[in-house]
């Protein structure tokens, strides 16, 4: 089984998101990340370059402005790091989101569980939404989303990339 991680950026240093924690969060149990970094001002490619590991891939890409819309941006710049990924699985996180080291073991051992099993499209997570700081959790916002996909292409991301969508192949 091979997993891939994967996430995008873009002026992370000046929008001071957690993108390293983020990324080191899974690293332990990914055979390979992809970041897409988008055109910077700010050195964010110099800091996912930082993180100094041999599983990440990085790639730039260049943002058309005028898909901010509805967050369409944010889809098309997630499944531009998906569409790079060559594992059996990909884990995607957003930039502010971490996973708990405790929990790495238990997310494999599903992967492995379910990796025939080609019924099984995706797994979804319950977590906690912290609300402008580390004490203050809205248990209402974004309780569960999909967050490891079979790469078949039939997931790709949407929307303004909170989550990720299973597509009906005919």
């Amino acid at each position: 089984m091979k997993v891939s991680g994967a996430t995008f950026c873009r002026n992370i240093i000046e929008l001071d998101y957690p993108i390293v924690e983020a990324i080191t969060s899974i690293l332990p149990i990914v055979d390979e990340f992809v970041v897409n970094v988008g055109d910077s001002r700010d050195g964010t490619l110099e800091l996912i370059k930082s993180i100094n590991s041999p599983k990440i891939v990085i790639i730039k890409s260049k943002w058309d402005d005028s898909l901010r819309k509805d967050g369409l941006i944010f889809s098309q710049q997630a499944q531009i790091a998906i569409n790079h990924c060559t594992g059996d699985w990909v884990f995607y996180l957003n930039a502010d989101e971490v996973v708990h080291e405790n929990d790495l073991p238990k997310i494999y051992e599903y992967m492995e569980r379910y990796l025939k099993n080609e019924e099984v499209l995706g797994v979804m997570f319950r977590y906690l939404h912290f609300d402008g700081d580390y004490w203050s959790v809205n248990p209402w916002r974004y309780r569960k989303e999909i967050r490891i996909i079979r790469n078949n292409g039939k997931v790709r991301a949407y929307g303004d990339m909170i989550g990720l969508c299973v597509l009906i192949v005919v």
